[in-house]
């Protein structure tokens, strides 16, 4: 079985739509909210990768991006992704990645996620089986560098003239949002190189690893965090549907691979408790827990209801064989990506992307119950619990 970045079938060409995102803002303004987000710095995979991927290994080709952007976009869907949604209730532009030189804007934030990384640093064996080595703890060196760099630039502005419109703000670094999405490809690894129970075992190395990014992040003025689980890898008709003899025979009711889904929610379960463990210890921040598991589990158990057609069917590409962008219908997808759930066996269409994100952005599926233009710490309580952070140090 190939891993997930080895079929990844991004939208390709983030240039084209960045030197169009730059400066376009869609949604709505965040009324109600008592504190405008100003940027979103995004770390993840596939499923929030906005360019990273075309920028650094070559462009994805089409038909990705066919329904939305009308050409590839950097993007794994024939659309927009959950980020690109958040961006928009948000009311920021969509999120340039860090990795694109070229017509790239930053002030609103940037995006470090790519397609095949893991939370986990990648080694040689994950290295030969096609996953990324930008890890997360890469990603978090290059979003140290773009703070760094950024303030080194406006400590070299000597007036308002030589202000940077393509860099963000200082204080906005510390007023940003910051969204994780990260697991599926370590899980990945994990059951295609060990049984379920070791890649049980597994799962606590990942999750440490994850903290400490985290923890560092608060380290250097981050306050908001928003934390996708991950979702149910035993769902995705690349798993559930695959000839693998080696294949656990067990599905569910919906068809998915349970010992797939157990090992998800193992993660999920551990990742929950070390995100509580953070909240007593980073008491000025405000780290919102969003069960992407559970949304995505309902649209796929209620499909049709929902107005999708089979979950466990994919619009683009025939096989794990013959990929998307290799498929000889025309077009080389399906007639109407908006029917299905899964794009490529792997990812999700704009479609299926927007149902999530209208959900998890209305809190329905947040841990506190948060809407996403309220992720932000509340002010004035921040104040009290940094002054209490620092004196608990000093004790």
């Amino acid at each position: 079985m190939k891993p997930i970045v080895g079929v990844v079938v991004a939208a390709a060409m983030a240039l084209s739509f960045l030197q169009i995102s730059g400066s376009q803002k869609i949604g709505y303004s965040p009324l109600g909210s008592s504190f405008h987000i100003p940027a979103i710095f995004n770390f993840g995979d596939s499923n929030s990768d906005t360019g990273s991927w075309s920028a650094a290994f070559g462009p994805f080709p089409p038909p990705n991006g066919v329904t939305f952007f009308g050409k590839p976009s950097g993007r794994a869907s024939d659309g927009r992704l959950i980020i690109d949604f958040i961006a928009e209730k948000l009311g920021l532009p969509y999120l340039s990645a860090f990795l694109d030189s070229i017509g790239s804007n930053f002030r609103q934030g940037a995006n470090f996620a790519v397609s095949g990384a893991t939370i986990q640093q990648s080694n040689g064996k994950m290295y030969d089986a096609n996953f990324n080595p930008l890890s997360l703890g890469i990603q978090l060196s290059q979003f140290q560098q773009l703070r760094a760099r950024t303030a080194e630039f406006y400590e070299q502005a000597k007036d308002e003239d030589g202000k940077c419109k393509v860099l963000p703000e200082e204080d906005e670094f510390s007023r940003g949002l910051y969204t994780m999405d990260m697991g599926q490809n370590d899980l990945h690894y994990f059951l295609t190189s060990m049984t379920e129970e070791e890649a049980k075992e597994s799962i606590s190395s990942v999750i440490d690893k994850f903290a400490m990014v985290l923890e560092k992040l608060h380290q250097l003025g981050a306050r908001a965090f928003w934390i996708h689980n991950t979702g149910p890898i035993g769902c995705l008709p690349f798993f559930a549907i695959d000839d693998d003899p080696q294949k656990p025979e067990t599905t569910d009711q919906n068809g998915c691979v349970e010992a797939y889904n157990e090992v998800a929610r193992e993660f999920n379960k551990q990742l929950k408790e070390r995100v509580y463990k953070l909240r007593d210890q980073l008491q000025s921040s405000r780290i919102t827990y969003v069960d992407i598991y559970s949304a995505k589990y309902d649209l796929i158990s209620k499909a049709a209801a929902y107005g999708f057609s089979n979950p466990l069917g994919y619009c683009c590409g025939q096989s794990h064989d013959l990929p998307c962008w290799q498929d000889v219908r025309v077009n080389g997808s399906c007639n109407n990506p908006s029917e299905y759930i899964s794009w490529d066996g792997i990812h999700y269409t704009e479609a299926a992307n927007r149902w999530v994100a209208d959900r998890i952005a209305d809190g329905l599926y947040s841990d506190p119950q948060t809407r996403v233009i309220e992720a932000y710490p509340n002010p004035r309580r921040r104040g009290v619990n940094e002054s209490n952070e620092r004196c608990n140090a000093e004790l």
